[in-house]
């Protein structure tokens, strides 16, 4: 039995070696470019959303409910400021919960957090009485928000509709 000795050139070597660090160089620059396009994407939808909160905040502070005046173009009903506050608010928070979602899916939101934002978009989604501000919103979300709003039990299907104090 012979031995095949193998002599390797210290030339190649270097030259392997120089190359993995450039392919691994290279890597790292592309993984650092997805990075901070996710970020730039997060911090774009999250600007679009503290506009939206914004524009919401400019009817709560002048008295005016943005349900009746945007959506219904109502500008004679007739609430109080509680009722305005109120629903001028949950438009706000929606605005919000849309955000999220998108900071959750581009992974930039731990599970935990992510769940608490869960029970939350269903508890207002079942206030039955409030159901009226998402529909009239519900074109206007991203398919993937409504798609994750519509997955949840309907606790108001059950419910009598004749409510309209709001």
């Amino acid at each position: 039995e012979e031995m095949i000795k193998v002599k390797v050139d210290f030339n190649i070597i270097i030259q392997f070696l120089g190359m993995a660090g450039i392919i691994g160089s290279l890597i790292f620059v592309a993984l650092e470019i997805i990075q901070t396009q996710k970020i730039a994407i997060a911090g774009q939808q999250q600007g679009r959303a503290a506009l939206g909160m914004k524009i919401i905040e400019g009817y709560s502070l002048n008295n005016v409910d943005f349900q009746s005046v945007f959506f219904e173009l109502d500008y004679d009903k007739t609430l109080t400021k509680q009722e305005i506050t109120h629903r001028n608010s949950i438009h706000a928070v929606w605005f919000l919960f849309e955000n999220d979602l998108y900071q959750h899916q581009l992974g930039l939101m731990d599970e935990d957090t992510w769940q608490a934002k869960i029970n939350g978009m269903q508890w207002i989604y079942n206030k039955c009485d409030l159901r009226p501000l998402f529909d009239a919103r519900e074109k206007q979300f991203s398919a993937a928000f409504r798609e994750l709003v519509k997955s949840f039990p309907d606790e108001c299907n059950s419910v009598e509709q004749g409510d309209t104090r709001l």
